[in-house]
C-alpha cells in the first residue's frame, strides 16, 4: 500500500516554538561555512575596486566628526558639558552608531542583492542577513583602532571595563540584526524600503543625543527617553570611557527590548523566508 505524505504550510508552528529554535540552530550550523563565504565575498567586494580601499572605514566617521566640530565651533549648536576631549567623545559614539546603522542598512539590502541566487540555490536565507551583519562588526573593530589612537593622542586612559566591549556590543548587534531580518523581507518585496531607511537613519542620528549631551527638557529630551538606540550607545560608550553605565535602568530595559525584537523577528523571518524569496 502506497504511503501518502501530506505537506502543510507552517507545520513548525504546530510543533511549538521550541522546535522552531531547534530548526534555526540546525540551519545555522549547516550553513556556517556558506555564511562565512558570503561575508568574505561581500566585505571584500566593497573595497576591491576602491582606490582608497579599507580606509573608507576611517574616512566616513572622520567626516562626520569634522562636520560636528565645525558646527560646534561656529556656534550653530551646543554639545553641552563634556568632561573629555570632544573628538574622543564623538568618535567612539560614531563607532557604536555605525555598528547599528551600517549593520541595519546592509541587512536590509542582503536579500535584494542576492538576486537569482535565492532561486537557484537551496540554502537558509538567514545566512545572507547574518553575513551582512558581519561586515558591520568587522568595520566597528577597524574603527575602534582609531579610538585607540585618540586615547594615545589625548593621553586618556579608558576604564578597565573596556575588556567587556564585545559584550556591550551584543544588544546593539541584536537590535540591528533583528530589525534587519524584517527590513530584508520588506525590501525584497518593496524596493522603496532601502531609500526610506537611509532617510530615517539620517534623521535618527541627529535626533539621538550621542554627539551632544541629552537636553534636560523639551521634545528632544522626551524622544530620547523612549529611544532605545540612545540608551544602548550611550551606556556602552560610558562604560568604556568611565566604567559606569549612564541611565542604567534605561540600558537594561533597552537591552531586554533589543533581545526580544531579535528573537521575534528571527522567528518571523524563519517562517516566511521561503515565500518571500519567491517574490524577490
Amino acid at each position: 500500500m502506497a504511503t501518502i505524505v501530506t505537506y502543510e504550510p507552517d507545520n513548525s508552528l504546530k510543533k511549538g516554538y521550541l522546535s522552531i529554535f531547534g530548526e534555526i540552530f540546525r540551519e545555522f550550523q549547516a550553513n556556517r561555512w556558506l555564511t562565512f563565504q558570503l561575508f568574505k565575498r561581500d566585505f571584500l567586494s566593497i573595497y576591491k575596486q576602491s582606490f582608497i580601499g579599507i580606509f573608507w572605514v576611517f574616512i566616513i566617521p572622520l567626516v562626520g566628526l569634522a562636520t560636528f566640530i565645525i558646527l560646534k565651533s561656529s556656534g550653530v549648536f551646543s554639545v553641552g558639558k563634556i568632561d573629555i576631549p570632544y573628538p574622543l567623545y564623538a568618535i567612539i559614539s560614531l563607532a557604536f552608531w555605525q555598528l547599528f546603522s551600517t549593520g541595519l542598512v546592509a541587512c536590509s539590502n542582503s536579500l535584494s542583492r542576492a538576486g537569482q541566487m535565492l532561486l537557484k540555490i537551496n540554502f537558509s536565507k538567514k545566512s545572507l542577513v547574518v553575513a551582512a551583519t558581519g561586515q558591520a562588526i568587522v568595520s566597528f573593530f577597524i574603527q575602534f583602532a582609531l579610538v585607540i589612537i585618540l586615547f594615545v593622542v589625548y593621553g586618556f586612559v579608558p576604564s578597565g571595563w573596556i575588556i567587556f566591549l564585545p559584550i556591550v556590543m551584543i544588544p546593539i548587534i541584536a537590535l540591528s540584526l533583528g530589525l534587519g531580518f524584517i527590513l530584508a523581507l520588506l525590501n525584497g518585496v518593496i524596493r522603496d524600503v532601502s531609500s526610506v531607511l537611509a532617510l530615517i537613519m539620517t534623521f535618527l542620528l541627529f535626533l539621538t543625543p550621542i554627539l551632544y549631551t541629552k537636553p534636560s527638557s523639551g521634545i528632544l529630551a522626551t524622544i530620547s527617553d523612549y529611544n532605545i538606540v540612545y540608551y544602548l550607545i550611550v551606556g556602552s560608550r560610558d562604560l568604556v570611557l568611565f566604567g559606569h553605565i549612564s541611565a542604567f535602568n534605561g540600558y537594561l530595559i533597552s537591552t531586554a527590548i533589543s533581545l526580544a525584537i531579535f528573537l521575534l523577528c528571527l522567528i518571523i523571518f524563519h517562517l516566511t523566508e521561503t515565500r518571500v524569496a519567491e517574490r524577490i
